[in-house]
């Protein structure tokens, strides 16, 4: 049975990516990581993007374990293997070659500098992390869905005897923050704390749904404490960074973001599980959209920002036109059946 909830939580994660890169854009540090920047900031928002930049990113880690899992569980591990290729490492490489190169072209050619052609990963750094941890944890995930008695899933049980044992989870995340992070710890891309802070959240992702009626329950049953919890630690790191510009205990911060994690789902679960016709178009629009969007964006900041549209105009409009524009051009990707693959879409004849 499919999760619509989770479908729900990925495209909600995927908006506030969205938002998060265009509002980049308006802070005075933005042009040191490649992006077009507005002369004006609006350095106000960064204080609504710090509440969500620890779990954004982990969230849909947790989310790609999870479809890994349903993936897999009908498949042998050769197909679920081939599958995944095409469907994450095709549009990577691509993306690689062809998507990333024109976002530093834009912003190359916005502050005047010449850099002429240069492959790279760009915001697709998620999918080779995905690959990644597909390779890695095959024989685990196959073994552990060939075996359901096995000893991994036996340890989560004695941990879950008790609805509080979730927690284990955030000790978890929070070791590996205490271990692994730099000194922000929303510094994700290519660096050893974001991969490992991904392969831990994958995999958990795995066994919620594999152990989903050991956990489910639990999750729904502890969403208020998990809440509690997240919110509580969100107001000691926000104030903490805002008086002492520190963000706080590394321990403490991945144990908030597995609470905020845990209450998401938790609450999801409640109110997100169902169908509707805008969620069975959006869960295929997903992964184009979140292809397309950086190239897009860089584009339409490139025309933007050097107005004198007022600033929040300017942020709405990047934000907008992004979404519309990533919206039209999957239109028009999902009727050819040769590039659909390129945009990680099956290869199905539209008629």
């Amino acid at each position: 049975m499919r999760r619509h909830d989770i479908d729900w939580i990925r495209i909600i994660a995927l908006g506030m990516l969205i938002i998060y890169h265009a509002v980049i854009a308006f802070q005075p540090w933005g042009h040191l990581i490649s992006f077009i920047q507005n002369k004006e900031s609006l350095e106000f928002l960064w204080i609504f993007m710090m509440i969500f930049n620890i779990w954004r990113i982990p969230i849909l880690f947790m989310i790609s374990g999870m479809g890994a899992y349903f993936a897999l569980r009908n498949k042998n591990w050769n197909v679920f293997l081939k599958d995944r290729s095409v469907r994450i490492l095709f549009p990577y490489v691509f993306g690689f070659f062809f998507i990333c190169p024109i976002t530093i072209f834009l912003a190359s050619t916005f502050y005047g500098k010449q850099i002429g052609y240069y492959p790279n990963p760009g915001h697709l750094w998620f999918l080779g992390n995905i690959y990644s941890y597909v390779l890695l944890l095959l024989p685990i995930m196959s073994y552990c869905i060939k075996n359901p008695d096995n000893f991994i899933f036996k340890i989560f049980r004695i941990l879950l005897k008790h609805r509080l044992g979730i927690f284990s989870l955030a000790l978890i995340i929070g070791l590996e923050g205490v271990l692994f992070s730099p000194n922000d710890y929303a510094d994700y891309p290519m660096n050893i704390h974001g991969f490992m802070l991904g392969l831990i959240c994958f995999f958990f992702g795995f066994i919620m749904v594999s152990m989903r009626h050991d956990f489910w329950p639990i999750i729904k049953d502890t969403r208020s404490i998990t809440l509690f919890f997240a919110s509580i630690f969100c107001i000691i790191r926000l104030y903490f960074a805002l008086t002492i510009d520190y963000e706080g205990p590394k321990f403490v911060i991945g144990f908030e973001s597995m609470c905020w994690m845990l209450a998401i789902f938790g609450y999801g679960s409640l109110h997100l599980n169902h169908q509707s016709k805008v969620l069975a178009y959006l869960k295929d629009a997903v992964y184009p959209i979140y292809i397309l969007h950086m190239p897009l964006q860089s584009l339409l900041s490139y025309l933007i920002i050097p107005t004198k549209v007022p600033l929040l105009l300017k942020l709405n409009f990047i934000i907008i036109g992004t979404l519309f524009c990533s919206i039209f051009l999957y239109e028009i990707i999902k009727r050819m059946k040769w590039i659909r693959p390129i945009f990680g879409l099956k290869k199905i004849i539209i008629n």
